[in-house]
């Protein structure tokens, strides 16, 4: 049997066939995340836009798009794309060519991530349905902003952008250690607010 596992730099083992909750550190999540390039890497700037500052701006957004919603809730916004810190960041093009091989993969990750962060494994549909909206909005911005869309292109691939929802929201571009130390101290602060 070939090897299904990857090592983390915790010194954890994860199985992608099987993923065990307690194998999942959020510091090998921001880690990966941090090194991990939305859009292929095909975005302007010196530094690739990482999923991690990515994840961080979806989670701002969704709690933007919905006030006094509960601090799980955005803990589960900023973990969206938690898989991708050992699968990659797949542009949907491909997870189509793949198929359902990929979202099965994608879906086990999500459930262990969740899990060990005390989330359901499974969100339910209205949070889920909420995250991929600001999910939707960032796509939006950094297609215009970052990776070369026009902006009727961006319009009409990813829809408009509420100016009152973004305002003041930019794409940063930073280097993958401050992106990471962020990513870790946002989800720090989030898992605080659960215990409060």
């Amino acid at each position: 049997m070939k090897r299904a596992w990857q090592r983390m730099l915790s010194g954890r083992r994860l199985d992608l066939l099987d993923p065990a909750p307690l194998d999942i550190e959020v510091e090998d999540i921001a880690h990966g995340l941090a090194f991990v390039a939305r859009w292929n890497g095909q975005t302007r700037g010196d530094f690739a836009y990482s999923v991690a500052e990515h994840s961080l701006l979806v989670e701002e957004i969704f709690a933007r798009a919905n006030p006094g919603i509960a601090p799980r809730w955005r803990l589960a916004a900023l973990l969206h794309d938690a898989p991708e810190y050992v699968i990659g960041d797949m542009i949907s093009p491909v997870k189509a060519a793949i198929g359902p091989g990929y979202g099965d993969l994608d879906a086990r990750l999500t459930a262990a991530v969740h899990l060990r962060f005390g989330l359901p494994a499974a969100l339910p549909a209205p949070i889920k349905k909420a995250i991929k909206s600001a999910d939707l909005v960032s796509a939006r911005m950094e297609a215009e902003q970052i990776a070369g869309f026009s902006l009727t292109e961006a319009d009409r691939l990813f829809g408009k952008l509420d100016p009152v929802l973004v305002r003041g929201l930019a794409i940063r571009l930073r280097p993958p250690a401050e992106v990471r130390a962020d990513y870790t101290a946002r989800h720090l602060a989030l898992l605080a607010d659960l215990s409060a």
